[in-house]
């Protein structure tokens, strides 16, 4: 009698592991795939907006449908904490940031295809100078958004300059005449033009450019090659340029009639 109780208590203890065990590994697959993959961004409009139209929002949404996963973009106003929050593992990546970001972030994997490029460029209201250095600034007064390192690092030691914190002030202060020229990047700035009204001429040739791509935590590194290729494959049958004539170069002023 007894052996048959003590069989029965150990048939029904492994029973119990078994169910267990399966609940737990149910769960961390749960866990593991997400039902949607959030790429956060601190980065505004035209790349993402509150109502998900915006370049990255739509680029990342394409890339994690092709790969059979839904994606959004969630947008903080702490770039700082967006950062923290993926590399934490709150939220699953980032959607736009600099090649090398994983130096200082060592939890994050870049997906290794360009998500976009960022020039950095100068708006006047109808100065007439190309921007081929940066000394050829030093005539007129400038300003940036204070932090923005690509300008503090590469002005002029002798060039008259303010800085800002809302990209409003910027155009503001153009259209009022207490600055000569904005600098910031190409379709963010044409963004807050159009927002504020100023009417603006973008100097050619960008200032500076950067490559700029998607990141996702290590948790989901796994995803960062199938991602590249989606992005890929997004160029090359016309989506990519679709989304991007939609959302920033349809913010460029018409070209003027010869």
């Amino acid at each position: 009698m007894v052996d048959k109780f003590t069989k029965a208590l150990q048939w029904a203890t492994c029973c119990f592991a078994a169910v267990f065990a399966l609940g737990v590994s149910s769960v961390l697959a749960a866990a593991a795939e997400p039902d949607v993959y959030i790429l956060n961004t601190s980065t505004g409009a035209p790349y993402a907006t509150k109502d998900h139209t915006g370049f990255q929002d739509l680029v990342v949404d394409e890339a994690f449908r092709r790969i059979g996963l839904k994606g959004r973009v969630e947008s903080y106003e702490a770039s700082a904490r967006a950062l923290i929050n993926a590399n934490d593992g709150i939220d699953h990546g980032v959607a736009m940031r600099i090649k090398g970001l994983d130096k200082k972030y060592p939890n994050l994997v870049r997906v290794p295809e360009r998500l976009v490029g960022n020039d950095f460029v100068a708006y006047s209201t109808g100065l007439d100078f190309t921007t081929d250095s940066w000394e050829t600034l030093l005539p007129y007064v400038v300003v940036y958004i204070n932090g923005w390192l690509v300008f503090e690092r590469n002005l002029d030691i002798e060039q008259k300059k303010t800085a800002v914190r809302e990209p409003r002030q910027m155009f503001d202060m153009l259209n009022k005449g207490r600055v000569d020229v904005v600098l910031y990047e190409r379709w963010q700035g044409l963004q807050r033009a159009k927002e504020t009204g100023v009417v603006v001429k973008t100097h050619e040739p960008p200032l500076a450019s950067v490559d700029m791509f998607m990141y996702v935590h290590k948790n989901y590194a796994h995803l960062a090659p199938k991602l590249a290729q989606a992005l890929r494959d997004m160029k090359a049958d016309g989506t990519y340029q679709a989304i991007f004539d939609k959302t920033l170069s349809s913010l460029s002023p018409p070209t003027p009639k010869q």
